[in-house]
């Protein structure tokens, strides 16, 4: 007997009516007209079934600290950094573990399941750092978190910045980051690349830097990155967030960048909300749009995903911890209005991410993981438009979260009284 059979679902790749058997935490079968018997079993009713949301980028040490010590006016990149600069010193580890743990309150409502959330390890103290590793073992029953130590104020630029990553690495963080563009030259900036990434490869771990989020055209910290991954033989565990100033740069040079990027397995980590808020603030008319080069990467043949980022900290004052919010955003940003096109943003806030963190067990097959989330969409373009609600989440086999439907009772002249809508086709 199975424990919990999940019937009539509709899945991300077209799949119809097909239902989900569960045992033990895992999907043991997926197939139409499923016969076995089970303890629990729960009509989907056509609606779409996703693998949970993956959040590929994110920062938990500042998140829900909005206004603190004061709100950002400029709604600028360095006065956040600033911000967070004034922050620090107030910073105390059971504010950081309150907030992040209300934090992992919201994604698990949203379906959010897995978070690589960088960590600022600038501060001699690590307060952050033993904060969220606290959060980690204390969410790890229902929710993934990933950890990067990130040198906020420059690895090399920060006194004893070096020091202090080796030690949150050695307390157990998950990937090495960095910020190559913060750094006080470019020459620098590479310099740190390189030392970051062999460290990465001295200790076996994943690399995940903050790179060229910059409007700038000549900040090249990409292709020094591809460089070191390849040259460390770190294919398929590097990614590169933001890679904002790719969309200043001239195509003929981007033209030679992106096969760089694919042969070294390099990942790209786009981040919409923030690209198209902190970007283009020094242009006037015409504006960039400041994201990267979503599409031209995806066809290039390199793995693209969407972070978060903020939510409601000195950098961005807005945010849910909704991945379909992101996805919507970069949908529009990037242009990505076709069938296809769409779908891939799905992907960049389900699977891509994903397979970026190295998740063991995702997805919707035999065999893997039975996380789930039930959405109140036919498809994940639907899902997307709507940002569906997430009528049902599943950790393991187990409900850990429920959402009434969204609809509204209409009473016009001239139609059905009482009609209940709920704007899905």
């Amino acid at each position: 007997m199975l424990d919990l059979i999940l019937r009539g679902c509709t899945l991300p790749d077209g799949r119809r009516d097909i239902d989900i058997g569960i045992e033990s935490g895992r999907i043991v079968a997926l197939q139409p007209a499923l016969q076995a018997q089970s303890a629990h079993t729960l009509d989907a009713g056509g609606q779409l079934v996703s693998p949970p949301f993956v959040d590929a980028h994110f920062h938990m040490d500042s998140t829900l600290s909005y206004g603190l010590p004061r709100v950002n006016e400029s709604g600028t990149l360095l006065e956040g950094i600033a911000l967070w600069g004034e922050l620090k010193p107030q910073l105390t580890q059971d504010a950081i573990v309150e907030r992040a743990l209300a934090y992992c309150d919201w994604a698990v409502a949203k379906g959010l399941l897995a978070i690589r959330s960088h960590v600022d390890v600038c501060d001699p103290r690590l307060l952050a750092v033993e904060a969220l590793l606290h959060v980690r073992e204390r969410v790890k029953p229902y929710l993934e978190l990933q950890l990067v130590a990130f040198p906020q104020d420059g690895v090399l630029r920060s006194p004893g910045a070096k020091e202090h990553l080796k030690r949150a690495l050695d307390m157990g963080v998950d990937v090495v980051g960095g910020i190559p563009h913060f750094e006080r030259t470019a020459g620098e900036g590479a310099e740190s690349v390189k030392w970051l990434c062999e460290l990465a490869a001295e200790r076996g771990l994943r690399v995940d830097m903050h790179c060229d989020e910059s409007d700038d055209p000549q900040s090249r910290h990409i292709e020094t990155l591809a460089f070191h991954a390849q040259r460390l033989g770190l294919q398929g565990r590097v990614a590169g967030s933001h890679l904002t100033s790719m969309h200043s740069m001239d195509n003929y040079y981007v033209s030679k960048l992106l096969p760089l990027i694919r042969e070294a397995g390099v990942a790209a980590i786009a981040n919409p909300l923030i690209n198209i808020t902190l970007q283009g603030r020094h242009d006037s008319y015409p504006r960039r749009r400041g994201m990267t080069r979503v599409p031209e990467l995806l066809a290039a043949g390199v793995e693209v995903a969407f972070g978060h980022d903020c939510v409601m900290d000195p950098w961005y004052g807005l945010g849910s911890a909704d991945m379909l919010e992101v996805a919507h955003m970069g949908l529009h940003v990037a242009q990505m209005t076709g069938q296809a096109a769409m779908r891939r943003c799905f992907e960049a806030v389900t699977s891509a991410p994903a397979r970026i963190l190295g998740l063991q067990g995702y997805g919707l097959e035999a065999g893997a993981r039975a996380d789930l989330v039930l959405l109140q969409a036919r498809d994940p373009v639907e899902a997307i438009r709507l940002r569906a609600t997430r009528l049902m989440v599943v950790k393991a086999g187990q409900v850990v979260a429920r959402t009434p439907a969204a609809t509204a009772v209409l009473n016009l002249p001239g139609r059905r009284p009482n009609e209940e809508i709920s704007f899905q086709r």
